[in-house]
């Protein structure tokens, strides 16, 4: 079984075959990789995915920081605090998939309060469920970037869709030759 950024990484030991997971930092990475970065980090919005944030930091030679995210229900979160310099900065929010929104809107309050010069939003799975991907471009993000791991609009002025294909077709390839597919990781 071949997965691309589950939303829990324990998931893939349910199951009885083998599983590769895969994720996007790479191709998310070098989206952003030819900007200048030198005031930029990258913030998850929780603690569960600041792992492969600051994996993403470090593939871009920036700084991370993280949301204290406390989720009340399917449709209200807090997050009491970010950890992390954002003050001044180019802010990257990343996230492994965006359904509603809710995390992210919550995030770009805190982010606001703390005068951050710009903001970008990037996730692999943009679901954008209930109108999120109107209601994100609404708010004052220069870009949303996102794969095309699940349908999404034709067109949309702010968003940006990066191809996941060249990473499956590399990985099923491997698969096949009996290589390392975790080789694809290597930074």
């Amino acid at each position: 079984m071949l997965t691309l950024t589950l939303h829990s990484p324990q998931v893939h030991g349910f199951f009885s075959v083998p599983v590769d997971h895969l994720h996007a930092l790479r191709e998310l990475a070098a989206h952003f990789g030819g900007r200048d970065l030198s005031r930029a980090v990258v913030v998850s919005p929780d603690l569960g995915y600041a792992k492969s944030a600051a994996a993403f930091a470090r593939r871009l030679g920036v700084p991370v920081a993280a949301g204290a995210k406390q989720r009340i229900s399917d449709l209200k979160v807090i997050i009491s605090a970010i950890i992390g310099d954002v003050a001044g900065r180019d802010v990257i929010i990343l996230d492994d998939e965006i359904a509603r929104g809710t995390t992210v809107f919550e995030l770009l309050t805190l982010l606001r309060e703390q005068d951050v010069r710009s903001v970008a939003v990037a996730c692999t799975h943009g679901l954008f469920a209930d109108g999120a991907l109107d209601k994100l471009a609404a708010c004052d993000v220069t870009e949303i970037v996102c794969t095309n791991s699940v349908p999404l609009p034709a067109d949309h002025p702010k968003l940006h869709v990066l191809s996941v294909a060249p990473a499956l077709a590399e990985a099923i390839s491997r698969i096949h030759n009996g290589e390392s597919v975790s080789a694809l990781f290597d930074h």
